[in-house]
């Protein structure tokens, strides 16, 4: 965890267990709010921020250039999930009550901290964070995963977490969804019929996913013993020696910002 030893204290703000049941809206402009403030501070700074929410798919800039977005948007809601756009890159994913978030955020030194070494930064976490089961955690691109990319986090050629990153409010933040346990098949079939609704078949330039589901997996499964989001949260204070540190009064106050922004951006889906 190279780049992550030159920080000395670390702030974890829990918001995955217990279940959040606000929209994933939050969790994002929650990160904004987080990077504006860590961005102030003066030295190299980290916070680590998890999360969870109930059914939901994020769906990316891109998946908004399907042929047919609008009716595979009314299938994913018919399905029973909120529908939220992410203001990143990135292509959909599923969260649930199974589905572990983690958005790692630093603030900008003077030197440059390059794209690769943000996503080697959280397989590092991660690979720490698992480190007594006798298995190699491989980050590389998983073909026919849902938002595959070239740090999918994989055992044994099944991908279990995808990882992003977003530049903005003088902070970086490197997020990552870890499916630790729930039917996984059943996520990656509903991805996969996503797409199969929002193109008909029809040729686009933006290269969509075919999604299968074997080339996917949990947490649990992959390492053979039962895991829940309080497990992961203890794995990742034991490693980081860290405790809570809720957001303050002044963060509160700049969620409805941010949050104002982002649904916005998110006012066409509402509507569908």
């Amino acid at each position: 965890m190279s780049l992550l030893t030159g920080i000395q204290e670390w702030r974890w703000i829990n918001q995955a267990a217990p279940l959040s049941t606000e929209s994933a809206l939050y969790s994002f402009a929650t990160d904004d709010v987080l990077s504006e403030s860590i961005s102030k501070e003066m030295g190299m700074s980290g916070l680590l921020r998890s999360w969870c929410h109930p059914k939901t798919i994020v769906v990316g800039i891109q998946d908004q250039r399907l042929p047919y977005f609008k009716e595979a948007v009314q299938f994913l809601k018919e399905s029973g999930y909120d529908v939220v756009m992410r203001h990143s890159g990135g292509l959909a994913v599923v969260l649930d009550e199974g589905v572990y978030n983690l958005s790692l955020i630093l603030n900008e030194p003077k030197e440059s901290i390059s794209i690769d070494d943000c996503y080697e930064a959280m397989k590092a976490l991660i690979s720490e964070m698992f480190a007594d089961f006798p298995v190699e955690i491989e980050a590389k691109e998983i073909v026919h995963s849902y938002c595959p990319g070239s740090y999918d986090l994989s055992i044994n050629g099944k991908k279990f977490a995808g990882i992003s990153q977003r530049r903005a409010n003088g902070a970086i933040a490197v997020q990552i969804y870890l499916s630790v346990n729930g039917n996984q098949a059943q996520r990656a079939d509903l991805i996969r019929d996503f797409y199969a609704i929002g193109k008909k078949g029809e040729e686009t330039r933006i290269q969509y996913p075919v999604v299968k589901n074997e080339v996917m997996s949990t947490l649990s499964d992959l390492l053979a013993i039962p895991l829940s989001l309080e497990d992961v949260n203890q794995r990742l204070l034991t490693l980081m020696q860290t405790s809570e540190i809720p957001l303050t009064e002044e963060e509160y106050a700049r969620l409805p910002y941010f949050m104002e922004r982002l649904k916005k951006r998110n006012q066409a889906i509402v509507d569908y």
